[in-house]
């Protein structure tokens, strides 16, 4: 009688069974890791907006500017049309960045008697709780807000932003 070398079938099925269950403590792991980097992208997204708007209306003169005008496709000549402040990623339509649509608005204040060029609002919001757990904006201020668990955009008119009682430190 010869010996048979090998696994037998039930050695194979302990071993599927402990592979399945360590990718079932790994998975959900991994995918709040995603979600934490994309929630960090868009922090990242609206800082950088917050400082090109400050660095647009210094260098320019006309007040703030939208995504479209504080970029610029690539190779880009700094111009207040096209102002290379920004990656080309953030200021291309559809405006998304690592599962989140970006905008930004400059805001004239109607109704009041401030001047149109202090204030526009910036807002990230995730297209799907998949993507991202809480939705940012910043304003004028360079102080950034957000709302937890939200798929819905944060407002973009003017004073938005300030009245979300959630910032980051």
């Amino acid at each position: 009688m010869s010996k048979q070398k090998g696994f037998s079938l039930i050695e194979l099925l302990i071993v599927v069974a402990i592979i399945l269950i360590i990718a079932a403590i790994a998975i959900p792991n991994l995918l709040r890791s995603r979600i934490a980097a994309n929630d960090a992208s868009a922090v990242g997204s609206i800082r950088v907006i917050a400082s090109a708007e400050i660095a647009y209306a210094n260098t320019y003169g006309t007040g703030f500017a939208t995504l479209l005008t504080l970029g610029g496709a690539a190779p880009c000549t700094a111009s207040a049309a096209t102002a290379c402040l920004i990656d080309p990623i953030l200021s291309a339509a559809p405006y998304t960045k690592s599962g989140y649509i970006v905008a930004a608005v400059p805001n004239t204040g109607a109704g009041t008697a401030v001047n149109p060029y202090l204030h526009y609002e910036a807002n990230a919001t995730p297209t799907s709780v998949v993507n991202g757990s809480r939705a940012f904006c910043t304003d004028h201020s360079a102080v950034i807000h957000y709302v937890l668990n939200s798929t819905v955009a944060i407002g973009t008119a003017a004073g938005t932003c300030a009245t979300i009682a959630n910032t980051l430190q």
